[in-house]
């Protein structure tokens, strides 16, 4: 079983939950530049893996000019009161998203072991999986939340429920007038 974001907006509903991602607008901004494909960017296919490492170090560039490039462009259609930015993968973001709404901002890591990862058809490629894009948060960032998702539903939504109850009860706290 692979756990989605859309679990959580679900739960809470999507007028309350919005789902975040940062690589839709690093790669539309990447296809503009290189006159390629963004659907297909979307997409797991070799058309992605081609430009992939590209991709990954043209973003690291944007990202060390301005670590707030991309963040900033997800944020500012976002509605909802609580948003689930579901591919962060750099500490840059994770700093962006605490330097700009401090405590509010919880953190939270979904992991799950290398074997059930090969089972969902992970493959490790060398240079690729080892890039900061791809492991620059695991190590340094203290998680406010851990989900383990292997493959055991139960095990799962105890986590999830916890993590739902958390949420459910800072909402109420924020719309409770004293």
């Amino acid at each position: 079983m692979k756990m989605e974001p859309l679990t959580v907006r679900i739960q809470l509903g999507s007028d309350v939950c919005a789902i975040l991602r940062l690589s839709g607008p690093l790669k539309e901004q990447y296809a503009k530049e290189h006159g390629l494909d963004f659907n297909r960017l979307l997409d797991p296919s070799e058309y992605k893996e081609t430009y992939r490492s590209d991709m990954i170090q043209w973003g690291e560039a944007k990202r060390n000019d301005d670590p707030g490039f991309f963040c900033r462009i997800i944020v500012q259609s976002a509605s909802q009161p609580i948003w689930v930015v579901s591919d962060t993968r750099r500490r840059s973001d994770v700093d962006w998203f605490r330097a700009s709404y401090g405590e509010v901002m919880q953190t939270v890591r979904v992991q799950a072991s290398e074997d059930i990862r090969r089972q969902r058809g992970w493959d490790f490629t060398p240079g690729v999986d080892d890039a900061e894009s791809e492991c620059g948060l695991d190590n340094g960032i203290d998680f406010d939340w851990t989900i383990t998702n292997n493959a055991d539903n139960h095990a799962l939504d105890s986590q999830l429920d916890m993590l739902l109850h958390f949420i459910r009860g800072k909402l109420m706290l924020s719309t409770h007038v004293p």
